[in-house]
């Protein structure tokens, strides 16, 4: 029986990925097996000793200690581009909303006052005031062409836009689904400066903080848009209010309301709606769910943010699943451990990444608790299971 501890309300169809023969699921539990989670703060949880797997129902995995969960062997898991469609559906409303002024029109639009007449007036002589640009005539930048970044950039192509996209770690699958009138920048200051818009799908790090800061705004085509649907922290608040304020950006579109924010007229805050959908919120929670099934019991790893991707068809009659540093002969040490316990190996493979290994192991016979602890007890394994 696993134990599935839930810290946010998670989509049902996702909960009905775990069957009720083999799990055990609820908010409240000592000595889960794996977490279930969406905003909730993991970074000062107490970890259970028990607890083998964390998984993300979302892309963003800021809220979970992950060079912890590393060290105490638990995997990580994300449900990168679930969300995908939700969140391109809100950049693209972004561009629209930025583009035609619509905010402002709305508003100015609501405090009329007067008889019809005197508000046919009032709309005719008010108007100009609200005119704006189409897209088909504007250059739109994407900076990240993953599972997000990818769908809003070929969106854009085919509402006519011209597209730049940079990303030097994008994957050979995403290249394959990207339009290919796409442009590739060769830089983030070589997109900014080609771009009339930008919008950016990257995570946030030390490397991405204040990516958008008072230089690169100055460098930007006067009268730009940026849209920020990925962290608020990728964008230097201070220097796009000092942008808007000056007349260099025309508006700042994002997820991330806050009290320098608030009542900006060229400021379109929303709060934090980017993937808020029904559809999102089950796509997420189904596909994580698939992926912390199959890893609890079958030990295969997909979409994880801190191990290897790992897949192998079972082959013999016990599973071992390690996970170690990566270090020199740690697979020798393994197999010689299983060797010494009489026990055959089948089929193995061993992936690593940033560090941390993993080893699937398939064999011929049951592995008893001595050769578990035996391996358990290497210098350097971190987690050992027998599935």
């Amino acid at each position: 029986m696993y134990k599935i501890l839930t810290l946010n309300n998670i989509s049902p169809k996702g909960l009905d990925q775990f069957g009720h023969e083999h799990y055990e699921v609820a908010s409240e539990m000592s000595q889960p097996d794996a977490i279930m989670v969406r905003s909730a703060n993991m970074h000062d949880m107490d970890i259970p000793g028990s607890l083998k797997a964390v998984g993300r129902a979302g892309a963003g995995v800021n809220n979970i200690p992950i060079d912890a969960m590393s060290e105490r062997g638990v995997a990580v898991f994300n449900a990168p581009g679930a969300n995908a469609n939700a969140v391109k559906e809100m950049v693209l409303a972004g561009m629209l909303l930025a583009a035609r002024n619509i905010p402002q029109a709305w508003d100015y639009a609501r405090q009329l006052e007067g008889d019809d007449a005197s508000v046919h007036k009032q709309v005719e002589a008010g108007k100009k005031k609200y005119a704006g640009f189409e897209l088909p005539s504007r250059t739109l930048g994407v900076v990240g062409l993953g599972a997000i970044g990818v769908q809003v950039a070929n969106a854009a192509r085919l509402l006519g836009m011209r597209v730049v996209g940079y990303d030097p770690h994008m994957t050979v699958n995403r290249a394959w689904q990207l339009n290919a009138g796409v442009e590739q920048a060769v830089s983030v200051d070589d997109l900014l400066n080609r771009c009339d818009m930008v919008t950016f799908h990257i995570p946030l790090n030390d490397h991405t903080r204040h990516l958008i800061n008072s230089d690169r705004l100055h460098n930007m085509k006067r009268g730009s848009v940026v849209l920020n649907f990925a962290r608020d922290e990728i964008v230097d608040e201070q220097a796009v209010l000092a942008a808007l304020a000056s007349g260099q950006l025309h508006a700042y579109v994002c997820d991330f309301p806050s009290n320098g924010l608030k009542g900006q007229d060229r400021v379109i805050a929303l709060p934090h709606l980017g993937a808020s959908t029904s559809e999102a919120e089950e796509n997420c929670a189904i596909m994580v769910g698939e992926q912390l099934r199959d890893y609890l019991e079958n030990g295969n790893v997909r979409n994880s943010v801190n191990l290897p991707e790992v897949t192998l068809p079972r082959a013999g009659k016990a599973r071992l699943a390690v996970m170690n540093r990566n270090r020199p002969d740690m697979v020798g040490q393994i197999s010689h451990v299983l060797g010494q316990s009489d026990i055959n190996i089948v089929h193995m493979v061993n992936e690593s990444r940033n560090g941390i290994a993993y080893n699937l192991i398939d064999v011929e016979d049951e592995v008893d608790e001595e050769a578990a602890r035996g391996i358990a007890g290497i210098d350097g394994v971190l987690r050992v299971r027998v599935l």
